[in-house]
C-alpha cells in the first residue's frame, strides 16, 4: 500500500509543536503563524484551557450519536445563542467541515422550497471568485477553478455571477455593474428555478480578502427577498471575530438565510462546523415534516467543548474588540511597505483576514504567467525566512498572498511579518 502523499511526503514542514503565534521544528526554530494555518487560528497555539477542557470532555462523554444531547453539545448551543448569534438566527446544525457545512447549507435550501411545494426552485448560484469546499457539489458550486483538475467534466453545472473584484471592475459604478449581472443572471435562469445563492461576504483566498463595493449586498439582498431566493453566507473564513465583527455579513447591512461558519468556532483545535438559520427557514423544514441528516462525528463532544471554550476566551480576553484596531495597524505597516512597490496591486481586507497581490506590471494591472507561480514563491521564501503566509488565488484572481495570524499578535509579530514579506517580495519580483 502506498500512503497518499500527505501522509509521506519527505519534503513537508514537520511541525512538532506550537505556542502562541508560532509552529516549532525538531530543532527549535520556529515559524510565526502570519496565516493562522489557513486562517483558522484565532485564540492563539498551545492553550492549556481548550486541551483540558477536550481532556474533560473525552473522558466524560467520547462518542455520542449526534442526535442525543450531551453537556458540551447544550454549552454551545447555550453559549452560541446568548453571545454570538444574531437573534434571527438561533437554529443550528453541526458538521465536522466548512465543506459539509455548505452542502447542508445548499441541501436545507433546496428542501426549504419543497416544503413550500416549489419543487422547480433548485438552482444554487454561485460566483466565478469563491471557494465554498472540496465535495463533489461545493466544488461545482465554487469558483476555483484549480481545484477542479480532473473533476471538470463530473461537476454539475450551476449558475455563476461575477464576484466584486474591484480592482479590476472598468464600470463606472461598481455597484450597479455586480448587481446588475446578478439580476440578469438570475432572470436568463428565470428566479422561479432558483433556491439560493450562496457567497461569502468577504471573499477569503479564492480572491485574497475581496471587499464588496457599497450597498452591493444590500440591493442582492432585496432582490432575493422579492423572489424568495435564499442567501447562504459562507462564513467558514470569516466568522467567529476574523474581520472585526462576529460575522462578515455584520459589516454590510443584510441578514442572511443560512450562515455556515467553521474555521474560528475551534480556533483549529477540533474539527467543527455550525450550519445556522432564521426561523423562516427552519420553521418551514419542521412543519414539512423534513431532517437535515448528520454526519457520523457531528458535534463530537469533546469538539464542542473545544468550540466552547475558544468562544469564552474570545468573550473573556475581548479579543474580538482587538482585531479592527489590530487590522488597522497592519494595514497601515502594509501601506508604509508595499504603496508604491511596481509589483503590488493593491492592499486589502478587513480586521485580521488581509492581502496584497502581486502584478507583472503594477500600472497596467497585467498579471503574472500562472507558471511562473510568483505567489507560491513569495510563500516560500517567506516560510524560509520564518514566516507563515497562505498563498491564494483562483486563476482569475492569480498571485495573492492572505494574511490572517491569530488575534493575540502583537506589534513586534507584525513588524516582523511585514518587514519578512517585503524582503521575500523584492527578492521574487525584483531580481
Amino acid at each position: 500500500m502506498t500512503a497518499w502523499p500527505f501522509l509521506h511526503n519527505r519534503n513537508a514542514q514537520k511541525i512538532v509543536r506550537s505556542e502562541g503565534c508560532y509552529l516549532y521544528h525538531a530543532d527549535g526554530s520556529k515559524i510565526l503563524d502570519a496565516c493562522g494555518g489557513a486562517i483558522v487560528t484565532n485564540v492563539g497555539h498551545g492553550r492549556k484551557e481548550v486541551a483540558d477542557a477536550v481532556a474533560k470532555s473525552t473522558l466524560n462523554t467520547g462518542f455520542v450519536v449526534p442526535p442525543w444531547l450531551t453537556p458540551e453539545r447544550e454549552a454551545l448551543a447555550e453559549r452560541l445563542t446568548k453571545h454570538w448569534l444574531p437573534e434571527e438566527m438561533n437554529h443550528m446544525h453541526m458538521t465536522c467541515g466548512g465543506s459539509e457545512g455548505n452542502e447542508a447549507a445548499m441541501k436545507i435550501a433546496v428542501q426549504y422550497q419543497a416544503a413550500h411545494g416549489k419543487h422547480d426552485k433548485r438552482k444554487i448560484v454561485g460566483r466565478n471568485v469563491s471557494y465554498h469546499g472540496t465535495t463533489i457539489s461545493t466544488l461545482a458550486v465554487g469558483g476555483h477553478e484549480s481545484r477542479k483538475t480532473g473533476l471538470k467534466h463530473a461537476l454539475q453545472l450551476h449558475p455563476s455571477v461575477e464576484a466584486p473584484y474591484l480592482l479590476r471592475c472598468t464600470a463606472a459604478n461598481p455597484k450597479d455593474h455586480y448587481v446588475q449581472q446578478f439580476i440578469e443572471i438570475v432572470e436568463r435562469e428565470d428566479p422561479a428555478t432558483v433556491a439560493a445563492l450562496i457567497a461569502e461576504p468577504i471573499t477569503g483566498a479564492s480572491g485574497g480578502a475581496l471587499e464588496p463595493p457599497e450597498g452591493y449586498w444590500e440591493e442582492v439582498s432585496q432582490y432575493c427577498r422579492e423572489h424568495d431566493i435564499l442567501i447562504i453566507s459562507d462564513e467558514v473564513m470569516t466568522g467567529f471575530g476574523r474581520t472585526g465583527t462576529r460575522f462578515g455579513f455584520e459589516h454590510f447591512g443584510f441578514m442572511p438565510d443560512i450562515m455556515v461558519a467553521g474555521k474560528g468556532l475551534a480556533g483549529g483545535y477540533a474539527p467543527i462546523t455550525g450550519v445556522f438559520s432564521t426561523d423562516r427557514v427552519a420553521r418551514q423544514l419542521a412543519l414539512a415534516g423534513f431532517d437535515v441528516m448528520f454526519h457520523t462525528y457531528s458535534a463530537h463532544p469533546p469538539a464542542c467543548a473545544a468550540a466552547c471554550k475558544v468562544l469564552e476566551l474570545l468573550d473573556e480576553e475581548n479579543l474580538v474588540a482587538q482585531v479592527e484596531p489590530k487590522g488597522r495597524k497592519l494595514k497601515t505597516k502594509l501601506q508604509g511597505a508595499f504603496s508604491n512597490h511596481p509589483h503590488v496591486a493593491e492592499i486589502r481586507g478587513r480586521g485580521l483576514l488581509q492581502a496584497i497581490e502581486l502584478v507583472e506590471n503594477r500600472d497596467t494591472l497585467e498579471p503574472y504567467d500562472v507558471q511562473k507561480r510568483i505567489g507560491g514563491k513569495v510563500a516560500n521564501l517567506s516560510m524560509e525566512k520564518g514566516v507563515c503566509f497562505y498563498p491564494g488565488g483562483n486563476g482569475i484572481v492569480k498571485d495573492v498572498l492572505v494574511i490572517g495570524p491569530p488575534f493575540t499578535i502583537n506589534d513586534d509579530q507584525m513588524d516582523d511579518l511585514v518587514r519578512t514579506l517585503s524582503e521575500a517580495v523584492d527578492e521574487v519580483t525584483l531580481h
